[in-house]
């Protein structure tokens, strides 16, 4: 049985759904999801964690146990560091801007912090007001067709080329509902994220930027975004994978974040 399936999970009250297990005496690692994803996306990453470890996962507003909450990141951002308090931030996608908020409002919260895939946002409102208009017909889409279908469509994005997802992962993803992955859209979208670009050289925990190395365009962003932040980034690119490059090596990440973290 896999350390994920086999640890006690808790709840920890708030407004959104989240769960913690392992020694809480110990540093929590908080794991923040992708769209259309839940906190239970991160098993693959938890089942290499000693059973020690104190995880807490947490699923975003308009996805799993909080598909019935709206907010923008900012909001989310304050709900996330109240809930979960001091801890290593580790975010994906969706979740690395909302752990990057987390780590821009809310520094005190931040040990250190994990981006995935991540991005500050996008520069100019030519490029927001896009961005908006092309995820309002992705939240229309996904009331007419159903959660399914869009899942089966997002997946096969050639962002996704590297992923093979279980059965399991797949029936994870469709416990969001289309009305969650809407909100999730319109309120958190890169669309409507002010960026945060300014605010990189600001930060001055210790941040791991992560990119697969198929991912050309996350890599150029990583790249602006450590040259943004300074010397307290480090940006490491592992082979053979894309976008979703914690799933996709999970391995070689599990052993990048822990010589971080440690």
């Amino acid at each position: 049985m896999s350390n994920s399936t086999s640890r006690s999970w808790s709840s920890i009250e708030g407004s959104l759904f989240v769960e913690q297990s392992g020694d809480r005496s110990t540093t929590g690692r908080v794991l923040l999801h992708g769209f259309t994803q839940t906190s239970r996306s991160w098993d693959r990453y938890i089942e290499l964690a000693r059973p020690e470890q104190s995880m807490i996962r947490v699923d975003a507003p308009g996805h799993a146990g909080s598909s019935s909450v709206e907010a923008d990141l900012p909001t989310t951002a304050t709900m996330v560091a109240t809930q979960c308090s001091h801890g290593d931030y580790i975010g994906y996608s969706m979740g690395a801007r909302l752990a990057l908020h987390i780590a821009v409002l809310h520094p005190q919260s931040v040990r250190r912090l994990v981006l995935v895939s991540g991005s500050p946002g996008l520069r100019t409102p030519e490029e927001r007001l896009a961005r908006m208009q092309s995820d309002d017909l992705l939240a229309r889409e996904i009331s007419e067709i159903g959660v399914e279908n869009f899942i089966n469509n997002w997946l096969s994005a050639p962002m996704f080329a590297g992923l093979t997802s279980t059965r399991e992962e797949i029936q994870d993803r469709l416990r969001n509902t289309p009305e969650g992955l809407a909100s999730s859209l319109r309120f958190s979208g890169t669309g409507t994220q002010e960026p945060l670009w300014d605010q990189l050289q600001d930060l001055t925990m210790p941040v791991l930027l992560v990119v697969g190395a198929n991912d050309q365009k996350f890599l150029q962003i990583g790249s602006d975004m450590k040259n943004a932040m300074g010397t307290n980034s480090h940006l490491t690119t592992i082979e053979n994978a894309g976008h979703a490059v914690h799933l996709e090596q999970t391995k070689e990440f599990n052993s990048v974040v822990e010589q971080f973290l440690s």
